[in-house]
């Protein structure tokens, strides 16, 4: 499976379209339960000559701004979504000029409610690809689990999504790989960009802070207590690739690091 753009990718636009406090030990094994973070939601958009891809795709702010909702979605202990006005994913690729009917796919790192939001905005027939052991473990939660697991089944389970499974590492186009990097979520995925420049790899929730990726940490929770292993693994991988000459990774979540808030990587 590969998206259907030509060439190598032309540029990385990396977005912030929300925030959330999140105790530093559901970030990082071992964490302070005590100290909080206000934590970026991030995504970004790989841009082709003839097309762009989304990598994640923040929270659903039609459930975030629905009071009965979010009630429902969003009834976490010290956890709320923080959204900025309008809607962050929307408004940030129509300052870029980038319009969704020349979205060429979109793939999704996992299904936590921070990361599969905006696949509403998706048109019918644009492939949306996650981890088959994501995909599958998310559609045979029960209501009451997934909210447990802070999973909003109705972001990915529709008819008019165009969901395509992949089974580990995968290209999904030139100059942009899907990674294995599976523990936070039983089928969690990274994605290594290659640019004119460098290499950037999104870590995406695997590390959510640029520690984790330095010191190879593993993340602070995972959704099944038999993925740790997986996650610790994962922690390596971000840090071993990080040492690769020409190539940086870049934490999910990290409200130090300032890539971020670049408005385009070349």
């Amino acid at each position: 499976m590969k998206f259907d753009v030509a060439g190598d990718p032309l540029r990385l636009h990396p977005m912030i379209v929300g925030y959330e406090p999140i105790a530093e030990s559901l970030s990082v094994l071992g964490g302070d339960p005590a100290r909080y973070l206000l934590e970026p939601v991030t995504a970004a958009a790989v841009v082709y000559a003839d097309g762009w891809v989304l990598l994640d795709a923040g929270f659903n702010v039609d459930i975030v701004r629905d009071p009965a909702r979010r009630g429902v979605h969003f009834n976490y202990d010290s956890y709320t979504a923080v959204v900025p006005p309008g809607d962050p994913l929307a408004d940030q690729l129509g300052a870029l000029g980038l319009a969704w009917s020349q979205l060429r796919g979109c793939a999704i790192s996992h299904i936590h409610v921070d990361h599969t939001g905006g696949l509403r905005l998706v048109p019918p027939g644009v492939p949306v690809a996650f981890q088959r052991n994501e995909y599958q473990y998310g559609a045979q939660l029960t209501p009451a689990q997934a909210l447990a697991r802070t999973v909003v089944q109705s972001d990915f389970l529709r008819d008019d999504l165009d969901i395509v499974l992949l089974d580990g590492d995968t290209p999904l186009a030139p100059g942009l790989t899907a990674l294995d990097t599976s523990g936070h979520t039983p089928g969690h995925q990274s994605f290594a960009v290659t640019l004119p420049s460098r290499t950037v790899v999104l870590a995406c929730d695997a590390a959510d802070l640029r520690g984790q990726i330095v010191d190879a940490v593993a993340c602070g929770t995972t959704m099944r207590p038999e993925d740790a292993p997986l996650a610790a693994a994962a922690a390596r991988r971000l840090r071993d690739l990080d040492r690769t000459e020409g190539t940086e990774v870049w934490p999910g979540h990290d409200p130090d690091w300032p890539s971020w808030l670049e408005q385009t990587v070349l």
